[in-house]
């Protein structure tokens, strides 16, 4: 391909690699318009083991490509000269079957791989090289060449055979049909059989397929059958036996047909030997076929088997042996039959047993001791959630409910009982300037054994590589068998840049905290999100959550809000259609627009995208509350009350639902409930007193109408039913003067009319309470349809003014 520098890029203080293209790839409008578009390609892949490409450009009539240096050595190096023990091996080979799923999942083949194209790290991560780049070289040479041409050539690519730009590979690492050039049957299976080449040398040190020359090697890949790895290692497992045999079948169909299910296996047999005892698994060095099986120990396990004698047994010898300890060998016999038994029916049940359907993921702890380094310890929790919740197939607890055990002594056996899952995720996250070092840990909350575990030192600009990647390995530990589509939507709803999902973390970090800060801040790191990546679907849809939230919790009128919410989630949707929290934020704009038919079809939607996304069905019940279909209402308030046990809001939601359909005390005993969880809550306190109102405990309930007010540091909402309640129970001066100030702020824009009627509502001024209402109906305010179902109004609801300000609205 050309020559390759280490170079420095000055502005972002890193080292990069630096190909120049050849000039008659860069002079050749068609290749390099193939070249543009392959390398788009590429570098559009996200994947901690895949070599990222930061850059295609040129410089003074030079083209270039500058691509992520990896400071390590080549798999080659790793299997020849270090000869690294085989389980290492495994593992590097098994990342590099996980990168290989990635570009697979989006439709790039590598087509060369081999040995050369796979560096490993220092800190031991494997990392793919040159992905659909090889496409590029186009040869001079015809399409039909002699076996002396062909000898004579370099042993690293071979020329196309037909279609301009396609290169066929490295000779003994290429497919038959690549050998064949049989070009149109080239696809992804083409890499699995590379991959099984590799795997073989790795275990055995000996090429798959290696011939006297070049033109006998060809011949070995397109006729001749494998040789059984236990030819260079007698003691190898069936199992891996298999996996090479799969990989390296002469016709496509016959292989593995993903390299995501090579990857699982390749996982299953490193446990394996992790299980085993006294296993020799360091890799052969390459020798001779006269040298194999004669006297040389290569055993996988067995205890004291480096120490066996050179010299070969004669049948006499070990015929006397037998004689002489008869009893002793048919006691050793009989254990040996049973312990692997035992072994047999340990394994079949360990890969037989279903997969894991359930998880919490808890909040990451932040070891760092900066309080400022906490939205990474609670974005990628919440990050990690919400890629996991994609995975319908998988029950995954919501992050207000994990959320709530943050800060405390974790007993992953207690969670796992008291969320009724059966696997725990757990996690610490420091920062040391620009380093981060991360630890994840998933428990099995029936015994407290480790399934799995990982530390990942890197730079904070790899947190999304990070999450993607321990969303990758959690859902292979589960033993979750992915289609397609499921692969990749762990990561499709990812941004491409790491700046932007740090923003977008903190963003959610804010968001969450349900301030008028904490909201002004929120749209700041959103857009900060969609900046630094345009493309970013989430990024738009939390602009828009921050939007809606002010005019609840900022009291904004939804003349301000409401437009800005709109354009920022419509942008989310015409990027990503697929995204349920996209269509759940746009139909409680559709609900404060009165938009009531595209309310229903939006959150429908969200639903069937994700049945297992709480806010969905909070949103539907919230709705069903506007339709007055309380029983509807309870469905889906339960439905995410499940899915979300702990969430305050979503607790005091069907506190409310239960009120709603006239269980008071139902009602009282799910608003204390939620009180307990969270004493600062406000609209906790404020379900609670209309509960106790209604069992005429007006002084409980006074008290927990003025909790709500102080601790939504006097929001507009907790006034009107301050002031109601004032009100109701003869307090008429003090509710007078609530009224007031709710008309104050009404004129500021701090204040729906909804909030100064309910007081009137109170007083039993209808005249002016609808006067009120009537405002907010010119405005089209977002509050105004939950006068249907709000307590304060259920003196007007007889009245004809009331009736004819539903049907206006379309109710």
């Amino acid at each position: 391909m050309g020559e390759v520098y280490l170079a420095r890029d000055s502005q972002l203080d890193r080292d990069i690699a630096l190909k120049p293209l050849p000039a008659e790839v860069a002079s050749h409008r068609d290749r390099m318009e193939r070249f543009i578009r392959e390398a788009k390609a590429a570098a559009a892949l996200n994947h901690p083991n895949i070599a990222h490409i930061y850059e295609i450009g040129g410089h003074d009539g030079t083209h270039f490509i500058a691509m992520e240096f990896v400071d390590g050595v080549t798999l080659r190096e790793k299997i020849h000269r270090e000869q690294t023990e085989l389980h290492k091996l495994l593992r590097f080979l098994q990342h590099t079957a996980q990168g290989l799923a990635q570009a697979h999942a989006a439709g790039i083949v590598h087509r060369d791989l081999k040995p050369d194209n796979i560096m490993i790290t220092r800190d031991g991560h494997a990392k793919i090289l040159d992905f659909g780049l090889a496409k590029l070289v186009e040869s001079s040479k015809p399409s039909t060449l002699s076996a002396e041409e062909l000898s004579a050539m370099p042993t690293a690519m071979m020329p196309q055979r037909s279609q301009p730009g396609t290169v066929l590979g490295t000779i003994g690492y290429m497919s038959p049909e690549q050998a064949q050039g049989r070009v149109n049957e080239i696809d992804h299976r083409s890499d699995i059989f590379s991959f099984g080449c590799i795997l073989f040398e790795a275990i055995t040190g000996h090429k798959a397929f290696e011939g006297k020359d070049r033109i006998d090697s060809l011949n070995k890949t397109i006729r001749e059958p494998i040789r059984p790895i236990s030819d260079f290692r007698p003691d190898a497992p069936d199992h891996l036996q298999r996996v090479v045999r799969r990989c390296l079948a002469k016709d496509p169909d016959d292989r593995f047909q993903t390299i995501k299910d090579v990857a699982i296996e390749l996982k299953d047999l490193r446990r394996e030997f992790c299980d085993g005892a006294a296993l020799d698994t360091t890799a052969p060095p390459p020798r001779s076929d006269t040298a194999a099986g004669q006297g040389q120990s290569t055993s996988f396990g067995g205890a004291g088997a480096s120490s066996r004698s050179s010299r070969p047994l004669s049948a006499e010898y070990i015929v006397g042996r037998v004689k002489a300890h008869r009893l002793s060998f048919m006691v050793a016999i009989l254990v040996l039959v049973a312990a692997g038994t035992g072994v047999g029916l340990f394994l079949h049940a360990r890969n037989t047993e279903g997969a894991i359907d359930s998880i919490a993921v808890l909040p990451f702890q932040n070891v760092s001791g900066d309080p400022n380094t906490e939205y990474l310890s609670d974005g990628i929790s919440e990050a990690l959630i919400n890629s996991l919740t994609e995975l319908h197939q998988l029950r995954v607890i919501a992050r207000t409910t994990t959320f709530r055990y943050k800060g405390r002594n974790i007993d992953p056996l207690q969670v796992g009982r008291d969320l009724r899952v059966r696997s725990v995720l757990t996690g610490s996250i420091r920062q040391a300037g620009d380093n981060l070092s991360i630890q994840v840990d998933l428990v099995d909350a029936r015994t407290g054994a480790e399934l799995w575990g990982q530390q990942y030192e890197r730079k904070a600009s790899d947190l999304l590589s990070i999450k993607q990647a321990i969303a990758r390995e959690v859902s292979d530990t589960l033993r979750l068998r992915l289609s397609g589509d499921e692969q990749k939507q762990l990561t499709k709803r990812d941004t491409t840049s790491g700046e932007s999902f740090q923003f977008y973390l903190k963003g959610r970090y804010y968001w969450n905290k349900r301030t008028p800060d904490s909201l002004n801040q929120a749209l700041e790191e959103f857009q900060e999100a969609i900046d630094h990546d345009p493309s970013f679907a989430l990024g738009y849809v939390g602009l828009a959550d921050a939007y809606v939230a002010q005019e609840h919790y900022s009291g904004f009128g939804s003349r301000e809000t409401l437009p800005k919410a709109r354009a920022a989630v419509d942008r989310a949707m015409a990027i990503d259609n697929s995204l349920s929290e996209a269509h759940t934020t746009s139909a409680a704009i559709y609900q404060r627009e009165w938009r009531w038919a595209e309310t229903e079809n939006e959150l429908q939607r969200a639903i069937s995208l994700n049945p297992n996304y709480p806010t969905a069905h909070h949103f539907y019940a919230y709705y069903l509350y506007v339709r007055r279909q309380f029983d509807g209402a309870a469905r889906e308030i339960s439905r995410a009350h499940e899915l979300d046990p702990l969430s305050p809001v979503i607790s005091e939601n069907l506190s409310m639902v239960q009120l709603l359909r006239g269980d008071v005390d139902a009602a009282i005993e799910q608003g204390q409930k939620t009180i307990a969880l969270d004493p600062k809550f406000a609209d906790a306190h404020y379900v609670l007193a209309f509960a106790y109102l209604k069992r005429g405990r007006e002084h409980d309930a006074t008290a927990e109408f003025e909790k709500a007010v102080d601790l939504s540091n006097h929001a507009a909402t907790y006034l009107g039913d301050l002031g109601y309640c004032y009100a109701l129970t003869g307090r008429r001066a003090e509710a007078l003067t609530i009224a007031k100030e709710l008309e104050e702020k009404f004129s500021r824009d701090e204040s729906s009319g909804l909030f100064v009627a309910g007081v009137y509502a109170g007083l039993g001024d209808k005249d002016q309470a609808f006067a009120w209402l009537n405002r907010d109906f010119q405005q089209r305010s977002g509050q105004l349809p939950t006068v249907t179902w709000r307590p304060l109004f259920e003196s007007l609801r007889s009245d004809p003014r009331y009736t004819g300000l539903v049907r206006s609205m379309g109710l």
